[in-house]
């Protein structure tokens, strides 16, 4: 027989499975899930150098995370299951997309483009906060986003438009100067704001930490 500490476990291991099930079932959930189909199919598109297609992919793509993002907010629809979920997919489809331009032909023969160096800044700072968040939150902080975080987010996408953009133009051998230098532009933009962004959130996790000691 079970004991009633035993019972109320499984009660509540029960409850969180619930808890779980009805949060997967929302729609920004629901979109956050869509979005992880897209990067799959995004990342077999440019593994075929099917530039064309997968910047419409990544679009689409860029427009679930607002959409679900939108429906989460306006409805009230906010879930610890989204909340994990929105983040890591947004870094799968970022990252894994990083990578595979760095690797794409035309973009290693171009002067000052994306380099896997760069790749590696922009996954370890995602690593990072994601390893200070968990750190911080555990103790009972909060360790929310910032605005720096945003912006480095956005200026990513931007960054990854504007190199699928120039791939779709044949790269070195054929994209017009101004895309080429708005695809530099970006990219740089984009990794300074990664560097800078991960900087703010080493700062604030080390004062959570020494107000707590």
């Amino acid at each position: 027989m079970s004991t009633p500490l035993e019972d109320s476990r499984a009660a509540t291991g029960a409850d969180r499975l619930r808890g779980l099930w009805a949060g997967a079932a929302t729609l920004p959930n629901q979109l956050t899930a869509l979005r992880l189909v897209l990067a799959i199919v995004l990342f077999v598109l440019l593994a075929w150098e099917l530039y064309l297609p997968g910047l419409v992919f990544f679009l689409i793509a860029a427009g679930t995370d607002w959409l679900d993002g939108y429906f989460a907010r306006k409805y009230n629809l906010v879930t610890t299951l989204g909340r994990i979920l929105d983040p890591f997919a947004d870094k799968v489809i970022v990252c894994g997309t990083f990578v595979f331009l760095a690797a794409a032909s035309g973009m290693l023969q171009t002067p000052w483009g994306l380099r896997p160096w760069m790749v590696v800044v922009i996954v370890g700072r995602e690593l990072l906060v994601t390893a200070l968040r968990s750190f911080i939150e555990d103790r009972g902080s909060d360790f929310s986003a910032k605005m720096s975080g945003k912006i480095k987010m956005a200026l990513q996408c931007a960054a990854v438009v504007a190199a699928l953009g120039y791939l779709v133009y044949g790269g070195p051998a054929g994209a017009p100067g101004w895309i080429y230098g708005t695809m530099i532009a970006a990219v740089w933009l984009a990794v300074a704001m990664t560097v800078y962004s991960g900087a703010v959130y080493v700062v604030q996790a080390a004062r959570l930490v020494q107000a707590q000691a």
